[in-house]
């Protein structure tokens, strides 16, 4: 697998992790649980995840089937273009209070799913971007576009798309993990 490449599985891998860790030990109550009204629980951090995870790969699988079509090889390493690598970087925690706001509607987690079934359906889209992103390693990602699944007149590459995954992620996993620390949040 190309470095690049290799470096985004290693970040689905850690983000499996982080995932591994915030989950251990917690029960369904905790796992629910909410510091306020309207905020997310654990559960919802992880099912937000996996419907995020499926949404981008369901936008950019037509493109990379069409560039596969066509012939396209890589030419490139499979890095952000400029609006992209603004976007990624916006990504990165810590989120700033004015890049925070409400999820899509249709990224938004269900309510009070199961700690257990939100779990399994991350760790499933999981696999699916790692298939992704084996099925279309020697393609060129850097160029391939998608229409952005949230702001259709806004296009990315794979490439791009694949880095806003696990950094998406780990904003969200380290939101998981402060609910945890949170005053009120019920012992073990």
């Amino acid at each position: 697998m190309y470095p690049e490449l290799q470096a985004l599985e290693d970040q689905l891998d850690a983000a499996q992790r982080d995932a591994e860790a915030v989950v251990s030990g917690l029960g369904e109550e905790r796992g629910r649980w909410r510091r306020e009204a309207g905020s997310w629980s654990i559960s919802e951090c992880l099912d937000h995840l996996a419907i995020t995870n499926r949404v981008y790969l369901k936008a950019m699988r037509p493109a990379a089937l069409h560039a596969r079509e066509k012939g396209s090889k890589r030419r490139g390493p499979a890095v952000p273009g400029v609006v992209g690598g603004f976007f990624v970087k916006s990504l990165e925690p810590p989120v700033k209070p004015s890049r925070r706001g409400r999820a899509p509607r249709n990224i938004r987690p269900r309510t009070e799913p199961s700690l257990a079934e939100a779990f399994e359906c991350f760790l499933q889209s999981q696999d699916e971007v790692r298939v992704f992103l084996r099925e279309n390693e020697e393609l060129d990602l850097a160029k391939i576009g998608f229409r952005n699944p949230f702001v259709p007149v806004i296009r990315f590459t794979v490439g791009t798309g694949l880095e806003i995954i696990w950094r998406h992620q780990r904003r969200h996993l380290l939101q998981a993990e402060r609910i945890k620390q949170s005053a009120g949040f019920p012992a073990g």
